[in-house]
């Protein structure tokens, strides 16, 4: 590092202990919401995996940074986690289909960065939710193997969003950055594999 670089602008390149356990509890929150969404229909892993599973948590993801990003608050991210992720359960008993809340969340929060003016971070994690969110609601679309493939391939596409965060200490605290990469290759990995056995 040369003597006129300012401090902390290198973006960080190892994960380290801390780094690792957060990985650790995000792929245990992984399989924790893959199980828990199949017991709800009182089936297995294997039988009650859906593109919901991964679909879901791609959303609750996106809003998560879009949430942080349009509040200039990088723990208002992890608030998320628990807030948007009962939307998703909410929207399995509402009237509408459960998507439709994440997207009046999404709004919500794009109105909160108008009226805070976030301009730019907002807007680019608006565009990161309707690209990664979006292709999670064509894939429910899909006959279910082909959309649980095409869903779970876009919550691990989701992991590089998350390292790119990581590494740059940008929008959301770092933790919650790592965690979502153990999280988003856990069920990623979880729901291709069915999807392929078939």
């Amino acid at each position: 590092m040369s003597s006129t670089q300012a401090i902390g602008t290198v973006p960080r390149r190892h994960v380290g202990a801390a780094g690792i356990a957060w990985i650790l509890v995000g792929s245990v929150s992984g399989l924790g919401l893959t199980y828990g969404l199949a017991a709800m229909h009182r089936e297995s892993i294997v039988t009650g995996t859906t593109t919901l599973t991964p679909a879901a948590a791609v959303g609750v993801a996106a809003l998560c940074y879009l949430a942080a990003a349009a509040t200039r608050t990088r723990w208002v991210a992890w608030l998320g986690v628990p807030v948007f992720g009962g939307l998703a359960f909410a929207g399995l008993v509402a009237v509408l289909p459960w998507w439709t809340l994440f997207v009046l969340a999404a709004v919500v929060l794009l109105g909160v960065g108008a009226v805070l003016r976030t301009g730019q971070v907002t807007a680019v994690q608006a565009a990161a939710l309707l690209g990664y969110f979006g292709i999670a609601i064509v894939a429910l679309q899909l006959s279910p193997r082909l959309g649980l493939a095409l869903a779970a391939l876009t919550l691990a596409a989701h992991a590089l969003w998350d390292i790119k965060h990581y590494r740059s200490e940008a929008v959301v605290m770092r933790s919650l950055a790592i965690f979502c990469v153990g999280l988003d290759l856990t069920v990623g990995a979880i729901c291709l594999a069915l999807a392929v056995a078939g």
